[in-house]
């Protein structure tokens, strides 16, 4: 759960401070990843427009709140059925899979630095936060143990028969 609220802490900085500089010819931008995407959106860039927002907002913030809601259910703050817990596991384990796209993206930044006199590119303190993000994240789903739901599943068949007996 610590791993999950660092990654939230740093989630809004990481979408709306600055990702990156650019220096292209003397003109220097700023651009956040909303920023970004509306550029590439505006500009007839539909798909590229469409893989920031997946890999850099919808992915993290899903892998955040799934995993958040696993960590509840864990603990017993959430009583969910035996299904719902394997939906939502699941679903965690694809969004795992899919935040390499993350990589993807932090891939196209570095190909732009690569330039050279024509345009520099240098980090801002959003791809410092948005990295945060993406290793806080991989690290609460590599540390979340699944056998603490079953676990808690358990606890409450047991409480749930014992109560049965008493009742009767």
């Amino acid at each position: 759960m610590a791993f999950m609220l660092a990654a939230a802490a740093l989630y809004i900085p990481a979408n709306f401070l600055p990702m990156m500089t650019m220096v292209e010819l003397g003109v220097v931008t700023s651009n956040t990843i909303v920023g970004g995407i509306i550029y590439f959106w505006k500009g007839g860039a539909y798909p590229i427009a469409l893989v920031i927002l997946t890999a850099s907002i919808l992915i993290p913030l899903l892998k955040i709140i799934s995993i958040s809601w696993l960590c509840l259910a864990a603990s017993g703050k959430l009583h969910p059925s035996p299904a719902m817990l394997g939906r939502m596991y699941w679903f965690t384990e694809l969004m795992g899979r899919w935040s390499m796209v993350d990589i993807f993206v932090v891939g196209i930044l570095v190909a732009l630095v690569q330039l050279g006199n024509y345009m520099t590119v240098t980090p801002g303190p959003g791809a410092l936060a948005f990295g945060g993000v993406v290793v806080l994240t991989m690290f609460a789903a590599m540390s979340f143990d699944p056998r603490l739901l079953w676990d808690r599943l358990e606890m409450l068949e047991l409480d749930s028969s014992t109560l049965k007996k008493t009742d009767t």
